[in-house]
């Protein structure tokens, strides 16, 4: 029983320590970090086809699929940042070592961008006989230079990502109700500062790049690497820095163990193993309580002969303080910790073609836009937007609905749900979902009507079709709105309800889902390259899109969203969200059970009725 009491009183004297630090004054620091930090990536990613395809001369299937392939790579990594974070180092030296990987992989790029060595010759330059369109595309070593860099950036990448959310968001108390508030704030600033930084970068960067050169163009995001270096670490005096608290893994792997040993023996929900002192470390803000939901793993906290023990080793514990094998007996907050992951996975899932269908705006819609009028102002200039800086009206909308819903959606939201938050994040999803269709249902029509007008302007085997780039605005801007939607809905859910020691695993779960997401789409074009293939060598994707069917593609995407937006409605009216005991309560009141919201996606339901299991 001692000690308990002076687990808790060394929980409390960190917790008290901690409230001296962090709050908004940390904010800028933070949010100065992620601005630049994603200046340097969109400043190169952004318009990379560009640079694949008209400096490397790389055919733009291949562009393409290398572009989905970096991007895949670079959210797969953050797995193994999170896992250093949670178990090993902290957020905030996970963050700092990979932000110096990251500023090593940008050096690499641009210098392989300034140095013409880098590079295969111009077009113009190649043999008398080749012919003026004709391209040495770029040798082997020249590639394995890019793709060194590349992986820089994605190890550097897989440090970052997880851990920079869920940092910001640590410096915030959840044990204060006002606290715990100004986090969902938090999300929301979070990602509008995001799509700050990347509308520069469309813009100001992409133009750099297109009319100074990329030396410069790609020079100038590795500055700003740099400078988000030393934001970051500036604010160390000031941060709520929380101590690692083991291996994730290790703790779902012992529960997995321990229930399959037990798969034989009777559950009795009132005799579960519970242990505030082991689990004081990984509860720092409150412990999850037992759920019926998934029962089989409950076996895990089931006590059998021999799954305690008395170390006597040990002179903190008295020597007849039994203490589990943790392989073979797990409390129920570790078990409730299995379920909370288990339970997340179909709605974590559905959004991996949502990140499908966004992908193709910077490689086949950034081809689409290559091949239209430009002109900022038909008649009246002939200055031409950079075909990379298209994505700048994904930006705007993006930007205009984050501020529309923190201003207007939530306060008139709040008065009739009366949430917090004015809607769940669950409703928050499926209304991206249901915009992301409408996106590539667009973006087919206006392809369709694209390639007409290429045709009956005789632009089919070269040349810009008459068309104006403003018709591929709509699908841009509803791409923009979908992702205010969905993925900052996506990335609240993700944190919310992982458990609290693996805040960062949970966060490097929103960046596979990225991944998973690039990956289908390389499959896609491929599986859609080969399938579409025709005797005389054409296909619906070839790299002059005038003569292809993109429009056929972009309605195959489509179709996949439909149904995956019927998937995740059946998904969110099942979710259970997991039920939460606050460590702190009020010394007049009995402990309360926090059941956080039970909101589906079709109509609220009340918090005491529980939804049905989804696995």
């Amino acid at each position: 029983m001692e000690t308990v009491e002076a687990a808790m009183a060394e929980e409390e004297a960190k917790k008290s320590k901690m409230r001296k630090k962090g709050g908004f004054r940390t904010m800028p620091f933070i949010f100065a970090n992620e601005v630049a930090e994603k200046l340097a990536v969109l400043g190169f990613t952004t318009n990379m086809l560009m640079y694949l395809t008209r400096q490397l001369h790389m055919p733009l299937a291949k562009a393409a699929t290398t572009l989905t392939n970096f991007g895949g790579v670079s959210a797969m990594t953050p797995l193994i940042g999170a896992f250093l974070a949670d178990s090993l180092v902290g957020r905030f030296w996970t963050i700092a070592a990979a932000s110096l990987v990251y500023q090593a992989g940008m050096l690499l790029l641009t210098v392989s961008a300034a140095m013409p060595v880098f590079r295969p010759p111009p077009c113009s330059a190649v043999g008398a006989g080749a012919g003026a369109g004709a391209c040495e595309e770029a040798a082997p070593w020249q590639l394995a230079v890019l793709y060194v860099a590349l992986l820089l950036n994605a190890l550097g990448a897989g440090g970052y990502r997880p851990c920079i959310v869920a940092f910001g968001a640590d410096q915030f108390d959840e044990s204060e109700a006002a606290e715990r508030a100004r986090t969902w704030g938090f999300f929301n600033w979070y990602y509008f500062c995001n799509g700050a930084s990347q509308l520069v970068a469309v813009t100001a960067v992409v133009y750099v790049q297109d009319n100074v050169g990329w030396g410069w163009g790609l020079g100038v995001p590795t500055f700003c690497m740099a400078v988000s270096v030393v934001a970051f670490v500036a604010g160390y005096p000031l941060y709520r820095r929380l101590d690692p608290s083991g291996s994730p893994f290790t703790r779902l792997a012992q529960v997995v163990v321990a229930a399959v040993r037990k798969r034989r023996v009777a559950i009795d929900a009132a005799t579960l193993y519970e242990n505030d002192d082991m689990d004081a470390p990984i509860s720092l803000y409150g412990k999850l309580v037992h759920t019926e939901q998934l029962s089989f793993f409950d076996r895990a906290a089931i006590v059998t002969n021999g799954d305690l023990m008395t170390d006597a080793s040990d002179s903190k514990l008295p020597p007849s303080s039994p203490i589990p094998n943790p392989w073979r007996l797990s409390t129920v907050h570790r078990v409730e910790e299995l379920k909370s992951v288990l339970r997340m996975g179909p709605i974590w899932a559905a959004g991996i073609l949502a990140i499908t269908a966004s992908s193709q705006q910077n490689t086949f819609s950034l081809q689409q836009a290559s091949t239209m009028d430009r002109r900022l102002a038909p008649g009246l200039s002939s200055f031409q937007i950079p075909a990379g800086s298209m994505t700048v009206f994904t930006l705007l909308a993006m930007l205009t609905t984050l501020l529309a819903y923190d201003r207007v959606l939530v306060p008139l939201a709040r008065r009739i749900t009366g949430m917090d938050r004015g809607i769940s994040y669950l409703h928050r999803m499926g209304v991206g979902f249901a915009v992301s269709v409408a996106a590539t249902l667009v973006a087919g029509f206006v392809e369709l009507h694209r390639r007409e007008s290429a045709t009956a302007a005789g632009t089919t085997d070269a040349g810009t079709s008459p068309l104006s780039a403003y018709w591929l605005v709509p699908q841009y801007a509803l791409h923009g709105v979908a992702e205010a939607f969905n993925s900052v809905g996506h990335l609240e859910f993700m944190y919310d309800q992982s458990p609290e020691s693996m805040r960062s695993m949970a966060t490097a779960l929103f960046w596979l889902s990225i991944s998973l997401g690039s990956y289908v789409s390389t499959m896609l074009i491929s599986a859609v390259h080969r399938w579409s293939a025709g005797a005389d060598g054409s296909n619906w994707l070839p790299d002059n899109i005038n003569r292809g069917r993109l429009d056929y593609f972009y309605w195959i995407v489509t179709l996949l969203q439909v149904l995956n937006l019927a998937y995740y409605t059946i998904c969110a009216r099942c979710y259970t969200f997991k039920p939460l005991q606050l460590r702190e309560v009020d010394e007049d009141a009995k402990p309360q059970v926090e059941m956080q919201e039970k909101t589906s996606l079709i109509e609220p339901v009340k918090e005491q009725e529980k939804a049905s299991p989804l696995i």
